[in-house]
């Protein structure tokens, strides 16, 4: 069926060529997944109409089963032509093949089966409003397989049917490139999922009318990247690089995530931290063309109506920000969608998530940057930021409308959000959606991950260390409890016994007991038994801690005294400088290494170069959140999960620690080098959902045999498909 649905899409094209009609094309919604004609004539005496035409030709195609759905997309035709052509009749039964237009049963269309569609899924994806009350209605009957793209039985991301051809388990399969009809030509080029550039091959230049439209030369995708990075490396700036990348993703979606997933450990930094952090700062200047969803207050009271305005219907997973704290440069309004925009770029190039299936959002309810507010290439709202119940109000609505347009299992990614929102909406939602906050579970994740590592070098267990945080906020408590969970798991005690050995030092020095009336809700259960202490460094010779964590956001608090206090006293110490970006770390790995006598077990945030002490080099690690939420992601997804547990967040945590190996710890890494990232997260995404089933939290029943081969079929391919 899915070659006659090939074959009818054509013979239509030619029918608008012999026919003389402005619009008579056969037209394929991959939203709602209905073929649609919409007629208009050109002139009137038209020398034959469609209805002659394709019975010339239907010997040749199958009969075609009952239409249940049929849709008049607002797109295709405009403002006028839609008041002015009207349904009329539909034929259906023993000849019922033909969807008539018009005010007479002249222009006729035979419809191709598909599967069947819910009236509410038919219609949201292709009007809105009033339009859609006026201009849809349903025939209830169960279609066929055959406008489907790719054959559904392969098609096994967490039960969503691959619409694209982007799974690894359907790359053997060719497609067909259709957007809203089947593409061809300047369109094909135009539209990155599906433009190849200089390697489309012959056949398939004569096949979608690309003749002429490029030069004579044919590439391979290898031959595309190598010079895409030849290009790149000339950039000395990296901001420049950052643009380049996200101007390809615009015209050639998988050669850019090719180009990402080959060189990991290269562009990681591009396109994100730390240059992200930069592109974020500057994004009303670079900005060319969206790349998500803007929520701002004035959508208030219609956001579900902005949701269906993205075209995409299948969204598994949205990283949302509304840009108050961008990393460790503070409040960026509606400019920290870059943000949202690399977080997803990740969950595909590492975890292996379709690329149609991530939505970045930006909610923007104004700054109080006053830098911004003053800049005439400002892009958001130019008001000090809603609080209050405006604010509550406006993420109630928001999180209603996810829900109700993409269903119970979309993971919703809390990004960068302040602190007291943070917890705040983590708490509130956590047992009603399916949502994570990567800075507060993610970044906790990563952290103790690096821990269990780090033991095989330190010694011990989780509870015969001290640990001393720089930064109680949500970065700092989060990873502080998760650690805490673990030490409970590990030896059955309480987890306020736990958290004893666990201190934080906030901007007013040592969090103790006598703090906390003054103290935020989320630090309370860090306030232990202690004189006040104002300064870090007498803090760490105070409680001498064996490992010594910085999520402060603010560079440069590791000072010289700190590091040779944590060294007289440890053997090696662990150090991990967690802010990001660069110029925001705690320390270097160069003074990490210099100020301990190159006894330092380090790790931070955003990348640093090798560092060559006292003859040995040494290779700093990365506790880069990059290692868990794509894989964490990839593993809710393919499991269904409905629900986000602390326990998947342990299991996460140690199946990243299991991937470190005796070589790497030669060199003094607690990670695993980021490039084997894909077949880690495969190992992160099949423990994640082992745990869900484990927990009754899965829905996609029954549970796969092998988890780890199953997560590596979901993983989206970035490997050029082959075009009918």
């Amino acid at each position: 069926m899915r070659e006659t649905g090939r074959k009818l899409a054509l013979k239509m094209c030619e029918c608008r060529r012999n026919i003389g009609l402005v619009e008579d094309s056969l037209q394929y919604s991959v939203r709602s997944k209905v073929f649609m004609c919409l007629c208009t004539r050109k002139r009137p005496g038209l020398p034959c109409t469609i209805k002659q035409q394709m019975k010339k030709e239907k010997s040749n195609i199958q009969e075609s089963e009952r239409v249940n759905s049929l849709s008049l997309s607002r797109n295709a035709v405009n403002k006028q032509e839609r008041e002015r052509i009207y349904f009329l009749s539909l034929s259906i039964g023993k000849r019922g093949k033909y969807i008539a237009f018009g005010s007479s049963s002249r222009f006729h269309v035979p419809l191709l089966p598909n599967r069947m569609l819910s009236l509410n899924r038919l219609t949201r994806a292709v009007l809105g409003g009033e339009e859609r009350k006026y201009w849809s209605f349903l025939l209830q009957r169960t279609m066929m397989n055959g406008g489907d793209l790719v054959d559904n039985k392969s098609a096994v991301g967490g039960g969503v049917e691959d619409m694209y051809g982007e799974d690894s388990a359907t790359m053997d399969q060719p497609v067909t490139p259709w957007t809203v009809s089947v593409a061809s030509g300047y369109s094909l080029m135009r539209d990155p999922r599906h433009n190849k550039g200089l390697a489309f091959t012959e056949k398939e230049r004569d096949a979608h009318y690309l003749r002429g439209l490029l030069p004579p030369a044919v590439f391979s995708q290898e031959l595309q990247g190598k010079r895409l990075m030849h290009n790149l490396r000339q950039y000395k700036v990296p901001l420049q690089r950052y643009v380049a990348m996200m101007d390809l993703q615009e015209r050639n979606e998988r050669l850019f995530y090719k180009l990402l997933i080959d060189n990991v450990e290269e562009l990681l930094p591009v396109v994100y931290t730390p240059t992200v952090g930069e592109a974020c700062q500057k994004y009303g200047s670079i900005f060319r063309r969206p790349q998500g969803l803007y929520i701002s207050l004035k959508e208030k009271g219609k956001i579900l109506e902005v949701l269906k305005n993205w075209p995409e219907r299948s969204v598994q997973v949205i990283v949302v920000t509304d840009g108050e704290r961008i990393l460790g440069l503070g409040d960026l309004g509606c400019q920290g969608m870059g943000i949202p925009v690399g977080k997803l770029s990740l969950y595909t190039a590492l975890g292996g998530v379709r690329p149609s299936a991530c939505l970045p959002i930006t909610i923007d309810v104004g700054t109080n940057n006053e830098k911004l507010l003053n800049d005439e290439f400002y892009i958001g709202l130019k008001q000090r930021r809603a609080t209050g119940q405006e604010y509550a109000e406006l993420l109630q609505e928001f999180m209603s409308a996810v829900k109700q347009n993409y269903g119970e299992k979309v993971l919703i990614q809390f990004e960068d959000f302040a602190n007291h929102n943070a917890f705040e909406l983590l708490a509130k939602y956590s047992s009603t959606h399916l949502v994570f906050n990567d800075d507060i579970q993610g970044t906790a994740s990563v952290v103790l991950a690096g821990l269990i590592a780090a033991l095989k070098l330190l010694g011990g267990t989780l509870a015969d260390h001290r640990f001393l945080f720089l930064g109680a906020g949500e970065a700092g408590t989060g990873i502080a409890e998760l650690i805490a969970l673990e030490m409970s798991k590990q030896n059955g005690n309480p987890i306020e016994e736990n958290r004893k050995k666990i201190w934080l030092v906030d901007s007013k020095g040592l969090i103790v007991d006598s703090r906390k009336e003054s103290l935020q809700h989320f630090k309370k259960p860090w306030a232990h038994e202690h004189e006040p202490v104002r300064k870090l460094v007498d803090a760490v010779k105070a409680i001498k801690p064996t490992i010594l964590i910085g999520t402060s956001g603010v560079g440069k608090q590791f000072t010289k005294e700190v590091v040779e206090a944590m060294a007289s006293f440890n053997e090696k110490p662990l150090i991990m400088a967690l802010s990001n970006p660069t110029s925001q770390a705690e320390c270097t790995a160069e003074e990490a290494y210099t100020w301990s006598e190159g006894r330092a077990i380090f790790a931070s945030g955003s990348p640093f170069d090798p560092f060559e002490y006292d003859g040995k080099v040494f290779v700093p690690g990365q506790a880069n959140n990059a290692y868990i939420f794509p894989g964490f992601g990839l593993g809710v997804i393919i499991s269904g999960a409905i629900r986000v547990h602390d326990d998947m967040l342990l299991a996460a945590s140690e199946a990243l620690a299991s991937q470190v190996t005796e070589e790497h710890f030669a060199k003094g890494l607690i990670y695993p080098p980021f490039s084997n990232i894909r077949k880690i997260s495969a190992n992160i995404a099949a423990k994640v959902a082992a745990k869900a089933y484990e927990l009754g939290l899965a829905s996609h029943l029954p549970q796969p045999e092998d988890l780890v081969k199953y997560a590596e079929s979901c993983m989206y391919s970035p490997v050029y498909r082959t075009y009918r």
